[in-house]
């Protein structure tokens, strides 16, 4: 007797046939969840290749705007230089015509004072 109980406890342990086939069914699905999500995790060689492929496009595009704001503030800087080179060429000719009108007003000044301190003597 105590061998029947033993035996039916072992069995009952034990799962049967249809737990089994339900079992390793939830096993698959388990085992499949987690292949799914480490090919989410790891990127095929042709999604690298595509990634690689519109970072460099991106880096092209985003090199040739920077040469492209470049060329457009040498043409800027160029036009201020050229513009303050005017200016500058225009302030340099009033300073030399001031220069001239107070070395001609020093001089009749000068003259000025020279013969009324003539005409004193």
């Amino acid at each position: 007797m105590q061998e029947q109980a033993t035996s039916s406890i072992a069995a009952s342990s034990l799962p049967s046939s249809s737990e089994r086939s339900s079992s390793s069914a939830l096993h698959l699905e388990v085992k499949e969840a987690f292949r799914q999500r480490s090919e989410r995790r790891g990127r095929s060689p042709a999604d690298k290749e595509n990634k690689r492929l519109k970072r460099l496009l991106r880096n092209r595009v985003s090199a040739q705007q920077a040469r492209e704001r470049k060329k457009a503030y040498l043409i800027d800087l160029e036009a201020r230089v050229k513009g303050l080179e005017t200016k500058n060429a225009e302030l340099e000719e009033r300073l030399s015509t001031l220069q001239n009108e107070n070395q001609m007003l020093r001089q009749i000044l000068k003259n000025t004072t020279a013969g009324s301190q003539d005409g004193r003597k």
